[in-house]
């Protein structure tokens, strides 16, 4: 279940549960929607994954006790602000290596085959 966590952790701006700014990668780490675009470049400098917007849950009991009452957000703050320069060499060297992440007919062409 995901923690929802309340706020950026590079620039510590809440982010409430229903935060439609809140973005996170697939281990949790959590920024804002600024600080992904502006600073991180869609990078995450814990672990070099993207970031995708974060889910909402509801906060009314639509079904199954699945809401906030039952599940709330977290209340743990994690920041830890991103070094600038330490972050765009990081951003760097990930990106000599996400070749594999291109789509494969933008690279063998339309009409090739990959063999895996």
């Amino acid at each position: 279940m995901l923690e929802l966590r309340p706020t950026c952790e590079n620039c510590n701006k809440a982010l409430p549960p229903d935060s439609l700014q809140a973005r996170i990668c697939t281990y949790e780490c959590t920024f804002c929607a600024a600080c992904v675009d502006s600073v991180l470049e869609n990078v995450c400098p814990n672990c070099g994954g993207g970031f995708v917007p974060r889910p909402i849950r509801p906060s009314t009991n639509w079904k199954d006790d699945n809401f906030l009452g039952k599940d709330p957000a977290s209340a743990k703050v994690r920041h830890r602000p991103v070094d600038p320069q330490a972050h765009a060499r990081f951003s760097a060297e990930r990106g000599s290596h996400v070749h594999a992440m291109t789509p494969l007919p933008a690279v063998l062409g339309p009409n090739v085959s990959p063999r895996l």
